[in-house]
């Protein structure tokens, strides 16, 4: 067995071999840490500006601090400071006075740096990092000291990269844990953190996030720190290697106060002082210490040790012997031996104990040690038993995915699963559907046109008929040098060569490069629905909102999708085929969509025009709580509902909002496949179309009370499922004003009286030329399309009606969020007069006080109302001690544990 460092020998020299260099490592280090941080080899000018931006930094990091501190209490009215002069950093340097010329109204700046810090608190905090921004400061103030002092506080490059790193760390973190936490302002994360983390999520999904920032904190502390991730196992241990005491001091020193020990006598009286000489040390280090010190101060005073012989120990091979010593210095006689121990231990052992713990060896006369002849009984040894961990077995999280597969999507349809579109069989086809060709009315135009153009010395190279139902389209190609403002100019005479009405002339057409000259068909064919319905087309489309609205010159169906207009604006002369227009684009939708995808708001200020769809009430129609019926005829009531469509407006887009989508298909497709929480107030939204008859009726008795929310839902209402459908027979700029007119990019012209007013319907003429019964242009931005109208009688729509109503619906229509006007809302104070109190006020007691959670949100989603009146009843609440203040991001606390109680409280308001 090798004995390799665990033979005790002289160390006097290794000892003096090895301090010597640690003395000089001391002074190398004094002298290093005395040398200066900063070179002092600057000008004295470069020096003077060095201080100056040192002080600079310092107080600019002292604003930074005041900015941000104060941003954390004043953060509401900051930001109100900021959207309101709508102008950002750009209003910093402009007086109140000015702001105020430009028609702003100023809020209050709350912020104890002013309008400075708000802006730039508001810049950092929330447009960036959130509260991470405020390592910002130490970073400024620790750069400015250096800079000032010439001392640093901390190494620069390190802190900076780390301050930076924890920013970016802090903000996505935070971001992440937004989604957890209600009611918290987006300013603890930023923007950046917000986005960013939404941008992941939208990637790797939440639990991927997580992993994610886990991974980059578990490597960042690796790099940093080089983190250790070695677990201890508790074990019955044979040997040890004295690398592992070094790491397991304290461990090692416990278990081996509990070892085996075996005593053995030795007679001779140097042995026995050599054995009492040894004894354990307090610690590894300690002893190494000691006998560092001793072995020095022994070579200085002795030259050598004087070695004796020693008596031989014999033991049993079977017993272990373990020997407890300490490294005290010996008192060094003329008859202290030296002593060579062999000690059952592994080879490997520690460089430093070997040099210190091996004394030379020499082969001097062993003396035998024998045991005693008593030996006392071997100390027991507790043996633990070893611990067994089980393992927790962790719920797994239920994910989108899990729900789909054990659920599968959510089917909005499930409520009137049984419910069938209505047939073809319910309209009635008009005519054959087929386009006669009169050879002989063809031949005859084409010989007119072209004579007419010659007889103004126009010349033409080839003509192209195409025959629709009630138009033909010739077209021409004229020779080189034809001017076509030339040919244009004789739009007049070439209706007077054909003895017809309605000659239109497209000049040039677009993207064929010729002219096009309209004339009206001597026999008109009649387009019916049910030969448009029929089609494939109209079949198999995939359009959100398909609209059939007839056919085109050239025979083809046209059919548009309301959803992408987004709005249609429909105007025409009365008799010209407004009112069965508006039926065509009700009958696509009802024959396309199922009432759980799609409710109508009617308007209908004639009362007659739109009652055939009364009985679809609880299928498609949808009416204000309080409302009878369903088809609005009231101008007072048409206000009402426009300004509910717009706070239903607002809650969309909330919801939008907090499921991180851009438009209503978006967001019923995360809800479909179940990745929106029912309890957090998401619904599936169907589309809601509101059409208005006589939208110049309104305009005439409610002005401005109509146009408003008119316009609001025309420019905000698209992307949350919201479009409207504006008829009225009166199309002049007082109806039809430039507000409403710019949101509404669709315009559908059935035949007008005056070319005034196809301009104002279509920007351009042409309206004035059409032939009426139908005879329609719809301009969609630059292109300009004639269309025969598809035709649906009086009787079909009711046949719709009836087949629809008959089938089981909904408890009732569509309910719309209650709107309150200006007459019946509250003063907006604290202290609520008992008579200002909201009607839903008691019933807004029970719910609170049933779910004990004083939350705005609960009264918003439960009784179905807009946040502003949510927000008034809650504060009513509290002045009425109902429930307590508010209270940060946590729910307001509920003063009154049951119902009973409330309802004696209740009654004492009644009676007060």
């Amino acid at each position: 067995m090798s004995n390799k460092g665990n033979t005790f020998r002289q160390a006097g020299n290794s000892v003096s071999g090895k301090r010597a260099p640690s003395k000089e490592s001391t002074t190398f280090k004094k002298e290093k840490s005395q040398k200066p941080s900063i070179p002092r080899d600057y000008s004295d000018a470069q020096q003077k500006t060095v201080k100056i931006l040192g002080i600079l930094l310092i107080l600019l990091s002292l604003a930074f601090a005041t900015a941000f501190v104060s941003y954390l209490f004043t953060w509401e009215d900051d930001q109100s400071y900021i959207a309101k002069t709508n102008g950002g950093w750009s209003t910093l340097f402009s007086s109140s006075e000015e702001i105020h010329d430009e028609t702003v109204e100023l809020p209050v700046v709350d912020n104890k740096l002013g309008k400075f810090g708000a802006l730039l608190a508001n810049q950092f905090m929330y447009e960036w990092f959130g509260v991470a921004s405020f390592l910002f400061i130490p970073v400024l103030f620790i750069l400015g000291y250096r800079l000032l002092f010439k001392k640093s506080l901390l190494p620069l490059y390190r802190t900076v990269v780390y301050s930076f790193v924890a920013i970016v760390f802090i903000s996505v973190t935070l971001g992440f844990l937004h989604g957890f936490m209600a009611d918290t302002p987006h300013m603890l994360e930023g923007k950046f953190g917000f986005w960013t983390n939404k941008l992941l999520e939208a990637q790797v999904g939440v639990v991927g996030v997580g992993c994610i920032l886990a991974f980059a904190y578990l490597t960042t502390l690796i790099l940093l720190y080089n983190l250790d991730f070695k677990f201890v196992l508790f074990s019955n241990r044979k040997s040890r290697s004295l690398s592992e005491d070094f790491e397991d001091e304290e461990e090692e020193d416990s278990y081996s106060a509990n070892s085996l020990r075996t005593k053995v006598h030795v007679e001779d009286d140097s042995i026995q002082s050599v054995r009492e000489s040894f004894q354990r040390p307090t610690s590894i280090n300690e002893r190494f210490q000691s006998n560092r010190e001793k072995n020095l101060q022994e070579e200085l005073e002795r030259p050598a040790f004087t070695h004796h012989p020693i008596p031989e120990v014999q033991i049993d091979p079977k017993d272990k012997v373990v020997l407890t010593f300490d490294d005290s210095p010996l008192e060094r006689t003329e008859h202290t031996p030296s002593i060579s121990f062999t000690i059952d231990q592994p080879e490997n052992d520690n460089e430093d104990e070997e040099d210190n713990m091996h004394i030379q060896e020499n082969s001097s006369p062993s003396i035998t040690i024998a045991p005693q002849a008593e030996p006392e009984p071997p100390l027991e040894v507790a043996v633990i038993p070893g611990l067994v961990v089980e393992d927790i077995k962790e719920e797994k999280e239920i994910t989108a995915s899990d729900l789909v597969a054990q659920f599968g999507q959510y089917d909005p349809k499930l409520d009137l699963s049984g419910y069938q579109h209505p047939t073809l069989d319910l309209l009635r086809d008009y005519g054959t559907g087929k386009i006669t060709i009169n050879q002989h009315e063809l031949e005859a135009n084409k010989n007119k046109i072209v004579d007419t153009l010659r007889n103004y010395s126009i010349e033409i190279e080839s003509i192209k008929a195409t025959i629709g139902p009630t138009v033909t389209l010739y077209e021409i190609i004229p020779k080189p040098g034809v001017r076509i403002s030339k040919i244009k100019n004789l739009e007049d005479d070439i209706a007077l060569s054909l003895a017809a009405l309605g000659i239109r002339i497209i000049a040039p057409m677009p993207g064929k490069g010729t002219i096009g000259i309209e004339v009206p068909n001597s026999s008109p064919e009649m387009v019916s629905m049910r030969s448009v319905l029929a089609t494939e087309k109209f079949q198999k489309t995939d359009m959100d909102l398909p609209i059939a609205l007839g056919k085109t010159i050239s025979n083809e169906v046209y059919i548009a999708d309301l959803a992408k207009m987004p709005h249609l604006l429909v105007a025409g002369a009365t008799g010209q085929g407004k009112s069965v227009g508006i039926n065509a684009i009700l009958t696509s939708l009802l024959y396309k969509k199922h009432p759980a995808e799609l409710k109508f708001v009617l308007v209908d200020p004639k009362k007659v025009e739109l009652s055939l769809f009364k009985k679809v009430e609880r299928h498609f129609l949808a009416k204000l709580p309080d409302e009878e019926e369903a088809i609005i005829t009231d101008t007072k009531k048409v206000i009402n509902t426009l300004n509910s469509l717009c706070i239903e407006m607002d809650q969309r887009y909330d919801l939008l909002k907090n499921a991180q989508v851009r438009n209503l298909k978006e967001y019923n497709a995360k809800f479909i496949n179940r990745r929106l929480n029912p309890e957090e107030g998401h619904r599936f939204l169907p589309y809601i179309v509101l059409i208005v008859d006589e939208f110049a009726d309104l305009m005439m008795t409610a002005g401005k009370e109509v146009e408003t929310p008119i316009a609001r839902l025309a420019q905000l209402a698209r992307a949350v499922g919201i479009h409207l459908v504006i008829a009225t027979q009166r199309p002049s700029v007082n109806i039809i004003t430039g507000t409403i007119k710019a949101n509404f990019p669709a315009r559908l012209a059935f035949r007008v009286l005056s070319k005034v007013d196809s301009r104002t319907i279509l920007d351009t003429g042409g309206a004035d030329q059409l032939i009426g019964r139908g005879d329609m242009l719809l301009a969609t931005g630059s292109d300009l399309i004639r269309i025969q109208c598809a035709f649906v009688d009086t009787p079909e729509v009711e046949q719709i009606s009836d087949y629809i109503g008959a089938q089981r619906g909904y408890p009732s229509a569509f309910m719309l969020p209650e709107y309150v006007d200006e007459n019946g809302e509250g003063s907006g104070s604290v202290d609520f007069d008992p008579k200002d109190r909201d009607q839903l006020f008691e019933e807004a007691a029970r719910l609170i006080v049933m779910h004990q959670q004083g939350s705005t949100s609960l009264i918003q989603r439960k009784l179905k109302l807009g946040y502003n009146r949510a927000g008034r009843i809650i504060d009513q609440l509290e002045a009425a001690g109902i429930v307590g203040p508010f209270e940060g991001s946590k729910a307001r606390e509920v003063l009154y544990p049951d119902e009973y109680s409330l309802e004696q409280y209740l009654e004492t308001l009644r009676n007060n």
